[in-house]
Order: C-alpha cells, then sequence, then structure tokens
C-alpha cells in the first residue's frame, strides 16, 4: 500500500483522500520490478541460460537492492510498516537470494502457490473438515491431487487407479505409484 500509485489514483476517482506514497517504497518496489523483468526475460530457458543471465543482471540489482535497505532501515521506526517489511526481507535475504546460484530455483514461489489458490477461496468450507486430523488428511489429498495436476495427470484416473492396486503393490515399489513415475508405469503395463 505504500507503493500503490494506482489505489492513490483510485481513491483520488472515488473523492477520497489518496494514499500517500512513500518514495523510498516505490524505489524498493520499482527495484524489485527490474529484477521480475530480468526473470520474465529467462522465462522457459534452460537452467544454465537462466543462472548465467542473473548472474549477469540480477545480482547487481539484488546487491543494489541490499544496500538500499540497509542504508534506509536504522532511520525508520520499528513500528513503521515499510520497516516491517524490510526487517521482514532482511532476515530472509539468503533465501530470497537462493535464485542467483541456481538456475532452477524460481525467485518467487508463485508457481507453487497458483495450484493452491482453489484452499484459499475456500478457506471457510475448510473450517468443516471435522477435526484436526481430518483437516490434515484433508490437506494430504489436496496435495496430491495438485501433484497430479502439476504432472499433467487426470487425478481422478489416477487416484482411482492407485487406490485399487496399492493393497496388493509391494512396499518397496511405492514409487510406481507416484504421478510422475504412474504414466511410464501405465504405458508399460499396456504393452505388456
Amino acid at each position: 500500500m505504500l507503493a500503490d500509485i494506482e489505489a492513490s489514483a483510485r481513491r483520488r476517482a472515488d473523492g477520497k483522500k489518496p494514499a500517500s506514497i512513500s518514495p523510498l517504497a516505490l524505489e524498493i518496489v520499482q527495484r524489485m520490478d527490474r529484477l521480475l523483468e530480468v526473470e520474465r526475460a529467462v522465462n522457459g530457458h534452460s537452467s544454465l541460460a537462466r543462472l548465467a543471465a542473473r548472474q549477469e543482471r540480477s545480482a547487481s540489482l539484488v546487491d543494489e537492492l541490499e544496500d538500499l535497505m540497509l542504508k534506509h532501515r536504522p532511520g525508520l521506526s520499528r513500528r513503521d510498516d515499510l520497516a516491517k517489511a524490510m526487517d521482514y526481507m532482511l532476515k530472509r535475504w539468503p533465501v530470497f537470494t537462493r535464485f542467483l546460484h541456481g538456475g532452477r530455483v524460481c525467485m518467487t514461489n508463485n508457481a507453487a502457490e497458483r495450484p493452491l489458490r482453489g484452499i484459499a477461496l475456500g478457506r471457510k468450507a475448510w473450517l468443516f473438515a471435522g477435526s484436526d486430523r481430518g483437516g490434515q488428511r484433508a490437506a494430504f489429498m489436496y496435495s496430491l491431487i495438485v501433484t497430479a495436476k502439476l504432472n499433467d495427470i487426470d487425478p481422478q484416473a489416477w487416484l482411482a487407479d492407485v487406490l485399487a492396486r496399492i493393497a496388493d503393490h509391494r512396499s518397496h515399489q511405492l514409487d510406481d505409484l507416484l504421478p510422475w513415475n504412474w504414466v511410464a508405469w501405465q504405458q508399460i503395463r499396456k504393452i505388456a
């Protein structure tokens, strides 16, 4: 909200007092946008190409962002919203910068969060899972379903097949039933 220019303009258009925009917050957001531009440019490339681009273009942007926050953070109150956001990010800096050291690592967790959006949308419905154990089971099942979807597998077909066969399946070969192995196993089964 401290750097949300559009929200401020909407408030002004609605006849309300526009939200104040922090110049420092705006600067941080603009620097993050430049990092995301690099990520968009390398999206879909090999992990080696992504790593090379990140080392060449993103590493210096990340260093400048950290320097900016470390320079201005001491001048902000502990209770300031921007200070809280900066503290949050600075405490997790090694985790944030991990994408600079591996081409397979994503800068954001958007790809992981996108499939879980259904859970957030149905949050009130999940309150009625019956118990903590029921909620854990629901979360477990939902993670299986999302994993199947991420592997381009029909979750219903996969679960029906796995549940029908799991009792007779050898315990040391359970990996065969995982979504990413299941398709290949199904093809072998059809050939045999």
